[in-house]
């Protein structure tokens, strides 16, 4: 199908090629359906009381296969500040896992008290600096297999269950916004199971616009949305694919929508339309590391 022209349409105001799209409210800023996502009362909340472990959470790893990872990328060589209880430090220098990095060697109540409230570590933290990812370009060019694109995913989580997903299936990389983004590292990177520290990542300021870049490069976009009329399956095909995930409460943003080439959607023969955005994205990867091969 021809993505340049459903672009074009859909940027001139014409009806794009790919389905009907619900008009009224939609149209005046309304966002896309979430895909198989959980919806969150729109209810207001109670302010949440600071959470002054965010910032520990966002400086370290902890958990054996995120540390081990983190060792065994070179981007990490000679930073971050390594412990362990003594029965890892000596998993670690009899496996040579430290790869040049000091092994500060310190109690099990010590370590956990150094981590947010609940941290599994299993023995190891390791304090670092944020990874800082590659370019946009770097990461798409040349055209070539599967990316998945994140619009304001906020859940640690899911986000680091999607990492770990998308490695699984031999995706290129991953594009999250700069500032609607967690960071590489706590919960997430413990969801990840090390996923973070081998899969590319790029930040990117504005998703319309990265998109358009990734188009000029000959990549296709397909946006998971409930309202789609395509299924994922027949919107698939061996192209360059970009798959685009919506926000755990409100899906795809309107603007972010319209930057893709199709919006598809998970059909749900059992009768219950909710998925979890990680488990949609496992789905997704699975359908569209199929299709590239053919």
């Amino acid at each position: 199908m021809s993505s340049k022209t459903e672009r074009n349409d859909r940027r001139s105001g014409k009806k794009p090629a790919f389905g009907n799209r619900p008009e009224g409210p939609r149209d005046k800023g309304q966002k896309s359906a979430p895909q198989g996502f959980g919806g969150r009362d729109d209810a207001p909340r109670p302010p949440r009381a600071p959470d002054r472990s965010k910032s520990d959470a966002d400086n370290f790893l902890w958990g054996r296969h995120p540390v081990l990872a983190a060792l065994a990328n070179p981007a990490r060589r000679g930073t971050g500040r390594l412990l362990a209880t003594a029965e890892r430090a000596a998993e670690i220098e009899e496996g040579k896992l430290a790869n040049g990095h000091k092994i500060e060697v310190v109690e099990v109540q010590a370590l956990t008290r150094m981590l947010p409230p609940g941290a599994v570590h299993q023995g190891l933290a390791f304090k670092v600096q944020p990874l800082e990812g590659v370019s946009l370009d770097e990461l798409a060019d040349p055209a070539q297999g599967i990316i998945v694109m994140l619009d304001q995913l906020t859940d640690p989580q899911n986000v680091g269950a999607i990492f770990r997903s998308a490695l699984a299936f031999g995706a290129r990389g991953i594009i999250v916004q700069d500032r609607h983004a967690p960071a590489l590292a706590g919960a997430l990177a413990k969801a990840a199971v090390g996923a973070t520290e081998r899969l590319p990542h790029a930040r990117v300021t504005n998703l319309s616009r990265a998109l358009e870049r990734l188009a000029d490069l000959g990549w296709r976009a397909v946006g998971l949305d409930g309202t789609g009329e395509q299924t994922l399956e027949e919107a698939l095909d061996r192209q360059p694919t970009v798959l685009v995930m919506g926000s755990e409460g409100d899906g795809i943003r309107r603007l972010v929508a319209e930057h893709c080439d199709v919006l598809a959607k998970i059909p749900m023969p059992g009768g219950f339309e909710s998925l979890n955005v990680s488990n949609a994205a496992a789905v997704a990867l699975y359908e569209a590391a199929r299709a590239q091969r053919g």
